[in-house]
């Protein structure tokens, strides 16, 4: 017999096994009712700075490169702006793979999806200063209920506040696909249970695909910018699709070789014991090149109003 719809599965870190970084049941419990998680000054400061660092060369090499699949624009009144960077493992800056290997990461990916976490999407999503264009109300990505949870590890390189669009999230609504067109014509921004979150640099917010959340548009707004993780147990991927065993074991790479760049930068620090099933470790490929980029040909669809909604945040 199966979970019943809606009920999460234990993912049970015994005590010998848990760090600091692993989170409560408390936070469980908390993320699981509300589909959502914040996580306060938890990237430290050395990790923060490499990251904004990185972060700002992703967008000069966007700006330089154009459209493409590692760079998405949108259109402006005033003209394009780039707002997404996409597979940043692989644009030449080491600081996201150490992001990768850190514990606040992967322990916080075993806490919630078990020892068999695949890392499925990394990208940096961002509003330019002076681009406080909205992000309508959306779900990432739609999932029949299966007991595993999806989520976004959202880590956020500048401040985001109130009055100045910061994120919405509208708990609960995880649970089920939403009519978001319903919802948005119902109340707009002033859905009655939204909670907006203001987060400061260094702030992670961790949100399951599933949750309804935007942001409004605000004029005149700052630098914005937030590195996105997707994590999935590799049994939901099983299950659920849309990607398959070979696919879940080419993503899979990416941990040693995060652990191994986070272990080079941080050597005094405590580092992350990785205990993947042996029926998903991976054997590697001995060349970091072709591990680093595992393109998604097929997606998860998300729920927005309008196809042309579809901006990610």
């Amino acid at each position: 017999m199966g979970p019943q719809p809606g009920a999460m599965l234990t993912t049970f870190v015994a005590e010998h096994d848990r760090t600091p970084y692993h989170l409560t049941e408390e936070q469980i419990a908390f993320f699981d009712a509300n589909g959502y998680l914040v996580l306060r000054n938890w990237i430290p400061g050395v990790l923060l700075e490499r990251l904004q660092a990185a972060g700002h060369a992703w967008i000069v090499a966007g700006e330089r490169a154009g459209a493409g699949n590692d760079f998405s624009f949108a259109s402006r009144p005033h003209g394009k702006v780039l707002y997404r960077v996409n597979y940043v493992h692989q644009l030449g800056q080491p600081a996201s793979l150490e992001l990768l290997g850190a514990p606040e990461v992967l322990a916080v990916a075993e806490s919630l999806c078990g020892l068999n976490f695949v890392p499925t999407y990394e990208s940096m999503v961002f509003k330019q200063e002076g681009d406080g264009e909205k992000i309508p109300w959306h779900q990432d990505a739609v999932h029949p209920p299966s007991g595993h949870r999806i989520f976004n590890f959202d880590l956020y390189l500048d401040p985001s506040l109130s009055g100045a669009g910061a994120l919405r999230v509208i708990p609960g609504t995880q649970k089920q696909r939403q009519d978001i067109c319903a919802l948005t014509e119902a109340y707009g921004w002033d859905h009655p249970d939204a909670i907006e979150v203001e987060m400061a640099p260094g702030d992670v917010l961790l949100h399951n695909v599933m949750v309804v959340h935007g942001s409004p548009q605000v004029t005149g707004n700052q630098l914005r910018r937030t590195i996105y993780y997707e994590f999935r147990p590799a049994e939901e991927i099983l299950e659920d699709g849309p990607w398959d065993r070979s696919w879940i074991e080419r993503r899979m790479r990416l941990i040693p070789l995060g652990l191994a760049a986070h272990q080079r930068a941080f050597p005094a620090r405590e580092q992350f014991r990785w205990r993947v099933s042996d029926t998903f470790r991976p054997a590697p490929l001995g060349s970091a090149e072709a591990e680093l980029k595992v393109a998604h040909e097929v997606h998860m669809a998300g729920t927005y109003c309008s196809a042309g909604d579809a901006g990610r945040g």
